[in-house]
């Protein structure tokens, strides 16, 4: 395959990767050479990306796991990593580097910065991880996909958006009904959460009779809890699917009359452009809290109701279950927010902030933003 190339680099979660891959596909259709720089962790998230990305995996590290001896060799790992994306490069020398964050992304980087290449960091959060801060004021543009963002001083953003995979574009501003069978789609980040698993059963075991009768529920739940929250549902008779992964969140997401989920940048940003109500319960240990920042928007517009980790019982979430789905012109204005929320061309943006770094021959398909 001929044409420019891109490298795009990012950490191994859902997070980084499902706008990764979003750009990705954006890239292909305009005959870009696509290359996706991540460390093995990473590659295991690479299933839905096209066959026609290169995958490529570096050395990395992180100086949050592992023990002493790991984290005193973490640095030389990822120098070593920086190296060998260094000699890559300049043996197939990219147009522009594009990072999502997570330590995967540090060698792409450092390779960058080093060979003087058009860079450009992605931060999908409220609030800049470790490794887009360290970056941010030596990349030539910063794209926030939440906003504001909490940016270092000195360095401005640009609102882009969460880039979206075209399975969720797919769906986007879906209608929304209140038909007899409602559908509660619980999600809980790439593998699942325990707080929703330990909590959501209870809460809607706990709804009033005429509302749980007519319950269908999808709940991702990690593999040691899949058994309790099945038994759970099953002792009250509430119709259930549960599994520690699904592969047509999309389509769930479609027909979900509600969503239960942490705030996640890519799970906010699913949910707004498919246009669903929803109950967010942002991940307490996040680091600087950024989850709660990604909640802001879609509280704020209307479109979800937010409950700290410390708040959820099954008390509380099920008054918020009953609030939404007990009152249809409620459920059916929160949808409609969620969606005018949403920014469904966050790739196109993004892709517009990459060309205007680029000479004129390779941006001939610059979206219009």
């Amino acid at each position: 395959m001929t044409g420019p190339l891109i490298v795009i680099a990012a950490g191994g979660t859902g997070g980084h990767m499902f706008p990764a891959q979003a750009l990705a596909e954006a890239m292909l259709a305009q005959g870009w050479r696509v290359q996706l720089s991540t460390d093995a962790r990473g590659a295991r998230y690479t299933g839905g990306f096209p066959d026609a990305v290169e995958i490529r995996q570096v050395q990395s590290a992180t100086f949050a796991r592992g023990g002493i001896l790991a984290k005193l060799a973490a640095p030389f790992r990822i120098l070593a990593g920086g190296a060998a994306a260094r000699r890559a490069m300049l043996a197939d020398r990219p147009a522009v580097v594009v990072g999502f964050g997570g330590y995967p992304s540090v060698p792409a980087l450092i390779a960058a910065v080093m060979l003087k290449l058009p860079k450009v960091i992605h931060e999908q959060n409220g609030v800049l991880g470790r490794v887009n801060r360290l970056f941010a004021a030596r990349v030539d543009a910063v794209a926030c996909g939440t906003w504001p963002t909490d940016l270092p001083k000195g360095v401005e953003g640009v609102h882009t958006g969460n880039p979206v995979r075209s399975a969720i574009l797919a769906q986007a501003g879906a209608p929304y009904a209140m038909p007899d069978t409602l559908s509660v789609l619980v999600i809980g980040g790439s593998q699942g959460a325990r707080i929703l698993s330990d909590v959501v059963p209870a809460a809607l075991a706990a709804l009033p009779d005429t509302l749980r009768a007519r319950l269908h529920v999808t709940q991702q739940a990690r593999a040691e809890d899949g058994a309790r929250v099945t038994q759970a549902y099953t002792e009250h008779n509430i119709p259930h699917t549960v599994s520690p992964f699904f592969t047509d969140v999309p389509e769930r997401l479609a027909k979900a009359q509600l969503v239960i989920s942490r705030a996640g940048a890519s799970s906010v940003a699913d949910i707004s452009v498919v246009g669903r109500p929803s109950i967010l319960i942002p991940y307490a240990a996040a680091t600087n809290d950024h989850q709660t920042a990604n909640a802001r928007g879609l509280v704020a517009a209307g479109a979800a109701h937010v409950l700290a980790e410390r708040d959820v019982t099954p008390e509380t979430l099920a008054a918020h279950i009953t609030a939404i789905l007990g009152n249809p012109d409620t459920a059916a204005k929160m949808a409609r927010a969620a969606a005018e929320h949403g920014r469904p061309d966050a790739t196109d943006r993004l892709v517009a902030v990459i060309h205007s770094l680029l000479p004129p021959h390779l941006t001939k398909d610059t979206p219009n933003v």
